[in-house]
Formats: structure tokens, C-alpha cells, sequence
């Protein structure tokens, strides 16, 4: 997967939660949005402030994440 440019985090919006290019618009809205049946098009007529590549990296860092584990370390 290539760099991320469009997705950020920062502790002083939206709690931390990684937005879209700072926006108070986060991954797991776009994200819910789609999973609830709206259209891409449909997104960016309710959110004006998005392009169709926030929707695209939005996807892509959702299933970078749900890839990840956790590993416990091993205590002493």
C-alpha cells in the first residue's frame, strides 16, 4: 500500500480519530456510510468538503487497520 497522504490524527480534533485531511469528518463515518448502502456520490453531496480520493484512501486505511493485531509481549 502506498502513503496515506489524505488521513490524518491529531489529539485536538475529533478526539484523535483518524479524519480526512483534518477535517471533523472521520474514516468511520465515510466508512459507515458505505457499509449502510450510500454511494459514494451520495457522500460527497452530504459532505461538500470531500473529493472522491478521501473516499478511496478512507477504504484503504480502514482495511490497513483491520489487518493489524495486536501481540501480546511476554511479561518477565
Amino acid at each position: 500500500m502506498g502513503t496515506l497522504t489524505r488521513i490524518t490524527l491529531d489529539p485536538a480534533v475529533m478526539g484523535g480519530k483518524a479524519c480526512i485531511r483534518g477535517l471533523r469528518v472521520t474514516v468511520g463515518t465515510v466508512v459507515g456510510l458505505l457499509a449502510a448502502g450510500r454511494s459514494p456520490d451520495d457522500i460527497l453531496k452530504a459532505y461538500p468538503c470531500l473529493e472522491r480520493q478521501d473516499i478511496d484512501e478512507a477504504l484503504a486505511y480502514a482495511a490497513w487497520r483491520v489487518e493489524e493485531r495486536e501481540v501480546p509481549l511476554a511479561r518477565p
